[in-house]
């Protein structure tokens, strides 16, 4: 059913309805409005004829007939439109139009009362007179057919006019609704041929002229931007899932088919030497745990490119740098790590994807960046540098030659004695670079060794628009080189 058809029949039956109810509340004051005229001309009739009713009584109590006849008269003469009756000791005397004798009268009344005589009826006023020969009682009368017929002619008029009312306000209010409405069906007819699916057609802010229908088009609009906002987010978690899949096949195919060789050897020799099984589970157990850290590396990169903006907010970056100290130092106690901070550098970012960028330049300077002893030294800082915080992580290992440092934050990027995934300081540049910020690797503060220089803004920023990891393997090398004496 169409709004406006809505809005007709709603008007057509609300309408009436309260006709009706104003026409019962009007009939209800012209009701009370006649009565208390009514009454108010008994009063008057009762005042001016009680004087000519206390004569007449008290000339039949004096046993004066031809007073009595002569008052009697003047009472009747006085009563005019109202009828009377004077009840006294010893006589009644009644006239005009009154209830019958045997009609029954209420007594000890102090106003007007209603009194029915079959289908009529009148309003009655009673005063009590005081003769010599003892109390009489004063009546009089007046006849409801004049207030009924007024009701009743007030009744059909408000009849009437419900009838009308219906038909006609139900076909005002549709006339108005139609055109009330225009707007919102001109808004339909522009929004019926857009699909999100076929086309990047969107709705035009047009303004209409009512309130109501500018606010619906800016929803629509919001809605469909949001609409091609998640579409582009599933279309980017299906290339991360199908990036994930495809990166996770190529990466275990080595490792798996290792373990099948070994689990080969083992089964077709179940008499191998001790030495040889011990190597052979060795092999085993390192594949394993190569293939465990590789499957937490890819899921890393698959949460940072699936990361929302709603998750940032503003994270101490001490603090984290702190619990990632401790955790490193728990790890490796024969380690010596040392961390350098100052209180309070804030940025806002997603604090997951930062104690990930913290954990795995700690992994890979514990990893890599042993003395010639063996010996892990590595150093944490923390500072603030105008509107950016600066993380710095230096070993004293062997550092990272010039020409491999533009390639070393690529996907699967390893160095030649390394067993890891490939995939740590990736994460790292994905972090990096899903904060606003960059990442770059030279060498150390006393001229050997390693250090690692992370630099985000404080503010922050929006998220990348191209955040997929997993697959770009050309474009995983986002750091920036800063000089050794940067600030």
């Amino acid at each position: 059913m169409r709004l406006s058809t809505r809005i007709g029949l709603a008007v057509g039956l609300t309408v009436p309805l309260l006709v009706l109810a104003s026409g019962w509340l009007l009939l209800r004051l012209v009701n009370h409005d006649l009565r208390s005229a009514e009454d108010d001309h008994l009063r008057a009739r009762a005042t001016a004829v009680a004087p000519e009713a206390r004569a007449l009584l008290r000339a039949t109590a004096n046993n004066r007939p031809k007073a009595a006849d002569t008052r009697e008269r003047r009472l009747f003469s006085a009563a005019l439109d109202v009828g009377v009756r004077v009840t006294g000791p010893d006589a009644t005397f009644s006239g005009g139009p009154q209830p019958d004798a045997s009609v029954p009268l209420p007594e000890g009344t102090k106003g007007p009362v209603t009194v029915r005589d079959g289908a009529e009826s009148w309003r009655a006023l009673s005063r009590t007179i005081t003769t010599p020969g003892g109390p009489g009682t004063l009546w009089v009368f007046s006849p409801n057919a004049a207030d009924q017929a007024q009701l009743r002619l007030v009744r059909r008029r408000v009849a009437v006019t419900t009838l009308l009312a219906v038909p006609l306000s139900g076909l005002l209010a549709w006339a108005v609704a139609t055109g009330a409405t225009g707007p919102l069906r001109r808004l339909g007819r522009r929004t019926a041929g857009l699909d999100p699916r076929t086309s990047t057609a969107r709705l035009s802010d047009e303004p209409s002229g009512v309130t109501e229908v500018d606010e619906l088009a800016a929803t629509l609009r919001t809605v469909l931007a949001r609409y091609d906002e998640q579409a582009a987010r599933t279309a980017e978690a299906l290339d991360t899932a199908r990036s994930f899949s495809s990166a996770a096949a190529h990466e275990l195919r080595t490792p798996l088919m290792s373990m099948g060789t070994n689990l080969d050897i083992l089964a077709a020799h179940p008499d191998l030497p001790e030495p040889d099984r011990t190597e052979v589970l060795a092999d085993l157990r390192t594949e394993h745990a190569r293939l465990l850290n590789l499957l937490v590396m890819l899921r890393e990169l698959g949460r940072g490119d699936l990361v929302e903006a709603e998750a940032f907010k503003a994270v101490d970056v001490s603090e984290t740098a702190d619990a990632a100290v401790a955790e490193a130092r728990r790890r490796a106690p024969d380690a010596r790590i040392t961390l350098a901070a100052e209180p309070g550098p804030t940025v806002h970012g997603w604090e997951p994807g930062l104690r990930l960028l913290l954990d795995n330049l700690l992994a890979n300077a514990l990893a890599h960046g042993r003395d010639a002893t063996g010996r892990a030294t590595v150093t944490v800082g923390v500072r603030r540098a105008g509107d950016q915080v600066v993380v710095t992580v230096d070993d004293a290992g062997p550092g990272v030659p010039a020409e491999g440092r533009a390639r070393i934050f690529e996907r699967f990027r390893r160095g030649p004695a390394s067993s890891g995934s490939g995939l740590g300081l990736t994460l790292v540049a994905q972090q990096a670079a899903l904060h606003g910020g960059s990442v770059t690797v030279g060498d150390g503060p006393s001229g050997g060794g390693a250090r690692f220089e992370v630099r985000l803004p404080s503010t922050g920023g929006p998220l990348p628009a191209h955040r997929d990891w997993l697959i770009d393997t050309a474009g995983t090398n986002r750091s920036q080189s800063f000089p050794k004496d940067a600030p």
